[in-house]
């Protein structure tokens, strides 16, 4: 009888940056907490988080960070702590690797508050990635998304993923199939050695790539791509479509 798999109790999502690109609407409201379908992008991925098993989420906050702060400790089905970022934005890899000590010492989920939402397949995503995960192979294990069922996403892709489920670099100039979906499973020691203050999770998967430890599973069902206030509208239509 196998082990069951590992089963993270612990996530982050990211929920500081501006949005600059979905202005107007983020002159007002952070974009974490714009809705579509009539709720709130991180309140999508907190469901889906509480429903994988997650009992403790962190989230970092800067900008109109008091909107974020009172929104997100509402929730009652797992404890929020907050990550004060008020005073300075620390992009992706400076925000997680200032939360660890909330974190702890256990592979995490980490999410990506503008990102990470898509129309679920036949069995939910995150528990993909639950039985994909290998301590022992891996630092990081992200959902990636391929590009020709992607709605709202007009990017040239993010990674090339060999049959192992490996994953390197699109190559300059060139196009690859799969783009990342804004949620991976992350093991801390992929922050041994990193810089303090700001700098770009892209860093850190650049060194898990040339360890070969960063790998990728793919989606199942569609990722609703969420970066522009045009892309709201195509979100919700794919939705309503899906439903019917």
């Amino acid at each position: 009888m196998s082990a069951k798999p590992f089963r993270p109790s612990k996530a982050m999502i990211l929920a500081a940056g501006i949005g600059k690109r979905m202005r107007p609407l983020t002159a007002t409201t952070p974009k974490p907490l714009i809705e579509v379908n009539g709720k709130s992008l991180i309140d999508h991925g907190m469901d889906r988080l509480a429903a994988a098993g997650v009992k403790t989420c962190v989230v970092n906050v800067h900008y109109l960070a008091d909107l974020v702060e009172v929104h997100v400790k509402r929730r009652r089905d797992m404890e929020v702590l907050i990550s004060d970022e008020r005073d300075a934005l620390l992009e992706t890899g400076g925000g997680i690797r200032k939360a660890l000590p909330l974190l702890g010492d256990e592979p995490f989920f980490q999410m990506n508050s503008d990102t990470a939402y898509w129309i679920e397949g036949v069995k939910p995503n995150l528990e993909h990635m639950i039985d994909a995960w290998d301590e022992s192979r891996m630092d990081a294990l992200l959902l990636v998304a391929e590009t020709v069922n992607a709605v709202g996403y007009a990017g040239r892709g993010d990674f090339d993923m060999d049959m192992n489920g490996r994953l390197t670099r699109r190559k300059e100039r060139g196009v690859s199939a799969f783009a990342y979906a804004g949620v991976t499973i992350l093991h801390p020691r992929l922050f041994e050695g990193a810089p303090e203050g700001a700098f770009s999770m892209n860093r850190l998967f650049d060194k898990a790539i040339e360890e070969e430890r960063l790998f990728g599973v793919t989606m199942e069902g569609i990722w609703l791509h969420v970066g522009t206030p045009e892309a709201i509208r195509a979100a919700e239509y794919a939705v309503a479509e899906s439903a019917a």
